[in-house]
Formats: structure tokens, C-alpha cells, sequence
């Protein structure tokens, strides 16, 4: 089982000894004290120094479980060394404000080349064991914050699933840490940023701090480029502001002091946040509804599948499984597997594929759920080698969950469909037209005398590509709203529904404007019916 997290960070002495009043700490009396507090920390920890540093890390680290990475401060003299020793020592820059001229980021060479650079330290760090999350922590952190407080950071990972910063309410005036103001703005889409991101701790799943790494690369290159600079944490201002459905956050004190946070998680009152207006996806109860049919073996292979694969689809859905069986051998595996993994059953004695389907539907409208997913046993995620599917979509979205969520509320969807190929055919086809009257046909598609192709309207991006346009309705692996779930279910029904019927009619309602949909441009279930049963028992209502 893959261990929750380990904690990053690393220390070099950069010669801030060297500094006038307020702004110099000794490297031994200062750093190499509060590290050697960070080192009691009973976890798994990533650490970076040069060969001095592994000595002090060998003495006082001793049977605790770590990883050195050996790296001397030459190091940073990298990529972007050459254009911030450029910037902080032009006038121009360091009188932007009073303090800046005697600050760390002006008179240290080597400030701000490493502080830039935790990023891509946390980001490195990643493709050293296979932890869940990797969490930067300053070498010094213990200064303002306590070793007892730290230890809280074992309940961090149940809170998140994106890639988290710590951030304190900042009102500006003409720069945030040196980097100019309202200039910073035009990287965020002109949103004002209010907040500012602490660069004594972050991180996030495993998944998310690859991305993360790309659009703070990004960002440095463009703004050094045009020679603005502030610290790291003007950056993850930045990259909180542009792109806040990526990014959540922990508010703390304007003072920005960083105990708060720890505090909060010790005392259970760290709350998650978002930007205004992107705060959706927690603020959404989701259902997941499955149904069974005579074989607890394809819903234990489903469920296991979906915990491997996402395992906050698991955790933050409320669970449903609709028992279609006939045969009564399996109700006693089925209840078991419902205790394990904390779904509640609804027995039915075999009312159909699309029967069950239309029960659902039905079953959803009298709950208080905002969306539901709908799964048949036989539709799992894949979770095998594979990178793309026949057509060359990715199999592996990370954190799909979120994402097709944050889709979904965005573009606001009636239905988005998990899959771009299926087990009869893709998406890229118009399956709804072979399925339509023979005058409506010649209605939609004039020019058409076979199965003509998919008409989609927009292609984008929210972490995974995706597809708006005539999206056709089939009953596989699907995210439904409740208002998509009324328009699809409910207004109008079928005494005997079928798949071919819902197919036409909705193709209808998408060609009247009455229905939104979206396929992920993404593979990430198969269909896998391993257990069979007499085709003879088969219904489809």
C-alpha cells in the first residue's frame, strides 16, 4: 500500500549572516537549530543539501526514515540564475519600495534562484518513491511553528485532493515581495489578487504537482522574461489567480504566519477553500448507482477498480447499488460486499437494463444529490498498462473525479459521457442516426445516406480534453445532473424503455438546444464481462 505522504525540503547557507539588522540569521545558530527540531519529525522525508548538510542529517536524523538527495548550491545556477541577478540589481527594481533595496531577494545572489526553485524541488522529489502526496516544508518552519503543531500534517491528506497552497489576505500597493503592482495582475486575467500564497508549504497529490510545475515554469519564464520578479510566492499568487479551478487553498491570519494552518488541522477547523465563483465541486453531493446483476464478482472487480483509480470518486460519492439479480445464491455476497464498501442495496427482481436505468433516474430525483455517475457491473476503469486506448485517447485520467465535475458545472451540462471509444464503436460517429425515423434522418442529415460522423462544436480543456457538441446518449459511464436527469428521465417516459429510444429522443432535445452534453476525449473505462449468464434472462426493461 503506497504510504499518505512525505514531507520535502532541503538547506543551503546562502550568506544571510551577511545582512544589515532585521534581515540577517545566522546559518548555524539560526537554520542548522530549527532544522535539527524539523528532523524529530516521526515521517518520511525527501531531504536536499550538499555533502555538509548529509553529515548534520546522518547525526541527527539517526533511525528515522529519510532520503538525501545530494545537491551543492551550484546547483541553482541555472535556467534562470543569469536573469534575476539582472533584476535585483537594477535600480529600477529594488527602489520600487523603501524596504526592497536591503531585502533578501536584492542583496543575496543566491535568494531568490533558490527559493524559485522549490517548485521544481517538490516536483523532482516526485520521482523518488511512490508516495500519495509530497508536501515542501521550509528547513526553518520550526522557528514560527511548533514540532508538536507539524506532526498535525498526518491529517492533511483526507482534507485535499489538488495541488493546496496556505494563503494570507494582502492588500498591495505598488508591488507583492518586489514584483510589481497592479502589473501581476495581467497574468491572472486582470483578477485582483487579494491573497498571497506562502512558500513555506504547499504541495498536493502526487498527480497534481507535475501540473503544477508546468504552469509555475511558465509563469517564471514569462515574467522574468519582461523583468518583473518577487519571490516564489509571487508566482503561486499568480498561478492561484489564473487558473483557480487547479489550485484550492487554507486561509490564515493577515499577519501570514504559518502556525495558524497547523493549528486549524490539530483542532480540526482547516477548511479547504476556493477563489469566489470556483468554489463548486465541494459544495456538490454526488451519487454513484451501479447496477448488478447475478454476479457479486463484476461489482467487487468495478468497485475495486474505481478505488485504484480514483479513490476520491469512492470517498466523496454516496454509493448505490441497484441488485437486478434473479439469482438468490449471490444476495448474501452481494450484502457483504455493500457492507465493505459502503453502499446501500436496492433489491430488484431483474426490472432490466434500461429498466434499472430508468429506476435510477427515478431514485436520484427523490434524493438531495446534485449529480450522479451511472456504471453496469461490467464497465470498469482500466487500470492496466496501456497509455491509449485503439484511437489513441489516454486511459489514465488522473483526479477524474474533479474533473469532469469542474466540467460539468462550468459548461453546465445536462450529461458528460467518461468514454470516447466504446465497446461497439467511438464517439466519433453519430450512433444516434442509425436509431432515428427514417424522415428524421433526411431531416437532420440531408446530405447523409450512412452513419455520417459527430458534429462537435468546441473542443477544450479543464486537466483533461473534451468535446461539447452532438454528443449521442448510450448507457455507458456517465456523470448526470439533476436538471440533465429531469430533461433525459422524467419529462417524458416510456412504458418500455430503450437504450435506441432514449438515443433518438435525446438527439432530438440536443437539436432543439434543450440538451447539453460532453464527451471526455479520454478512455478511461473497458467493458469486461468476464461472469455470464443465459442470454435467455437478458432484459432490457
Amino acid at each position: 500500500m503506497r504510504e499518505k505522504y512525505t514531507l520535502v525540503t532541503g538547506l543551503w547557507d546562502i550568506k544571510r549572516s551577511s545582512l544589515g539588522d532585521g534581515w540577517n540569521r545566522s546559518f548555524e545558530e539560526h537554520y542548522l537549530t530549527q532544522f535539527k527540531k524539523l528532523l524529530e519529525l516521526d515521517c518520511n522525508i525527501i531531504i536536499y543539501g550538499d555533502e555538509e548538510l548529509k553529515k548534520f542529517v546522518e547525526k541527527n536524523r539517526k533511525d528515522k526514515p529519510y532520503m538525501f538527495i545530494g545537491r551543492d548550491i551550484e546547483w541553482f545556477k541555472q535556467e534562470f540564475y543569469d536573469q534575476i541577478q539582472l533584476i535585483r540589481t537594477d535600480p529600477k527594481w529594488y527602489n520600487q519600495a523603501p524596504w526592497l533595496k536591503d531585502s533578501t531577494q536584492a542583496k543575496l545572489e543566491m535568494y531568490n534562484p533558490l527559493v524559485m526553485s522549490k517548485m521544481f524541488l517538490l516536483n523532482d522529489a516526485t520521482h523518488y518513491g511512490d508516495f500519495e502526496n509530497y508536501f515542501w516544508i521550509d528547513a526553518g518552519l520550526t522557528h514560527t511553528v511548533h514540532i508538536g503543531l507539524l506532526e498535525q500534517i498526518e491529517k492533511l491528506p483526507k482534507k485535499i485532493n489538488r495541488f493546496t497552497f496556505i494563503c494570507f489576505p494582502y492588500k498591495a500597493n505598488n508591488e507583492i515581495h518586489g514584483f510589481s503592482y497592479p502589473e501581476i495582475n495581467k497574468y491572472t486575467n486582470n483578477e485582483d489578487i487579494n491573497l498571497v500564497a506562502r512558500g513555506g508549504f504547499f504541495g498536493g497529490p502526487k498527480h497534481s504537482i507535475n501540473e503544477a510545475n508546468g504552469h509555475y515554469h511558465g509563469l517564471l519564464t514569462d515574467t522574468l522574461k519582461e523583468r518583473y520578479m518577487g519571490t516564489e510566492e509571487s508566482i503561486f499568487s499568480i498561478m492561484l489567480f489564473s487558473k483557480p479551478q487547479s489550485y484550492d487553498f487554507f486561509r490564515i491570519e493577515e499577519n501570514g504566519l504559518l502556525y495558524k494552518f497547523f493549528e486549524n488541522l490539530q483542532q480540526d477547523k482547516a477548511l479547504r477553500e476556493k477563489l469566489p465563483g470556483y468554489n463548486l465541486v465541494e459544495q456538490q453531493k454526488v451519487g454513484l448507482y451501479v447496477i448488478g446483476f447475478n454476479s457479486p464478482k463484476q461489482f467487487d472487480t468495478l468497485v475495486k477498480s474505481i478505488k485504484k483509480y480514483d479513490k476520491y470518486m469512492f470517498r466523496d460519492t454516496e454509493k448505490y447499488l441497484l441488485n437486478n439479480s434473479i439469482d438468490r445464491s449471490t444476495d448474501k455476497e452481494y450484502t457483504k460486499l455493500c457492507k465493505k464498501y459502503d453502499f446501500t442495496q436496492i433489491k430488484k427482481d431483474n426490472i432490466g437494463i434500461c429498466g434499472g436505468r430508468q429506476f435510477i433516474a427515478e431514485h436520484f430525483n427523490k434524493t438531495n444529490l446534485d449529480y450522479y455517475y451511472f456504471f453496469e457491473d461490467d464497465m470498469f476503469f482500466y487500470n492496466g498498462d496501456d497509455k491509449t486506448c485503439n484511437l489513441g485517447f489516454p486511459r489514465k485520467v488522473e483526479n477524474i473525479h474533479d474533473k469532469v465535475l469542474t466540467i460539468s458545472q462550468i459548461e453546465k451540462l445536462d450529461f458528460i459521457k467518461l468514454n470516447f471509444t466504446e465497446f461497439f464503436g467511438d464517439n466519433s460517429k453519430q450512433w444516434a442516426w442509425n436509431n432515428l425515423p427514417n424522415d428524421k434522418q433526411k431531416t437532420f442529415f440531408p446530405y447523409s445516406k450512412n452513419q455520417p460522423y459527430t458534429l462537435f462544436k468546441n473542443i477544450k480543456s479543464l486537466g483533461v480534453p473534451y468535446a461539447l457538441g452532438e454528443v449521442y446518449y448510450c448507457n455507458w459511464p456517465q456523470l448526470v445532473s439533476r436538471v440533465g436527469n429531469t430533461k433525459m428521465f422524467l419529462e417524458l417516459k416510456w412504458e418500455y424503455p430503450y437504450e435506441q429510444t432514449w438515443m433518438s429522443h435525446f438527439f432530438h432535445l440536443t437539436r432543439e438546444d434543450k440538451l447539453k452534453g460532453a464527451v471526455l476525449l479520454a478512455t478511461p473505462t473497458l467493458h469486461d464481462r468476464f461472469d455470464h449468464y443465459d442470454k435467455e434472462i437478458r432484459r432490457e426493461n
